[in-house]
């Protein structure tokens, strides 16, 4: 008879512990996403086994899902080399998305290139393809040059942004020379 009770009373207490709350169920068994989490860093990117860029941001977040992105998203700066390692442009942005499977970045946030020329284009988003070298948007775009300054709705240029094609120019204004 007392073990029955010792039973019953251990059964009983068993059943009450237990609560399927259904939102406390479906977080136990959901994939967490892995994030790593990397700090000051410094990125060397190159093409045939030349370095063709240099990428310092201080924060990278690294998601592993089903394709595995980056986000820098305290900022980063890029400088660009030609075959005899000078640098023939630079990028600023505050923040980045790194697509690897597609070799494609996402720029965001005051988003600036410029050569060694002193052209700079300034804009608010912007994609850089790593595979084909060239910089592209279909948002509104300004580039300063030494005698033009420029506004337009779109553009396509090469990484070293020595020349480059706005789709549609809205604005043009010829500096004067002093």
């Amino acid at each position: 008879m007392i073990r029955s009770t010792y039973f019953f009373i251990l059964c009983t207490l068993i059943f009450l512990s237990c609560e399927n709350d259904e939102k406390v169920v479906k977080a136990f068994f959901e994939k967490k996403l892995g994030v790593d989490k990397a700090l000051n860093i410094e990125s060397y990117m190159s093409q045939a086994g030349k370095m063709k860029a240099k990428l310092t941001a201080p924060v990278m977040l690294r998601y592993q899902d089903t394709s595995s992105r980056m986000e820098l998203p305290n900022s980063l700066h890029i400088d660009f080399y030609d075959s005899t390692l000078r640098v023939e442009s630079k990028l600023d942005a505050l923040y980045a998305n790194y697509y690897e499977n597609d070799n494609k970045i996402f720029l965001r946030d005051s988003v600036r290139v410029y050569n060694t020329k002193g052209d700079t284009l300034f804009c608010t988003e912007l994609w850089w393809d790593q595979r084909i070298q060239k910089f592209f948007t279909e948002k509104p775009v300004r580039i300063h040059t030494a005698d033009l300054i420029m506004s337009g709705e779109g553009l396509s240029a090469p990484q070293d942004f020595k020349t480059f094609e706005i789709y549609k120019v809205t604005n043009s204004v010829i500096r004067m020379k002093q």
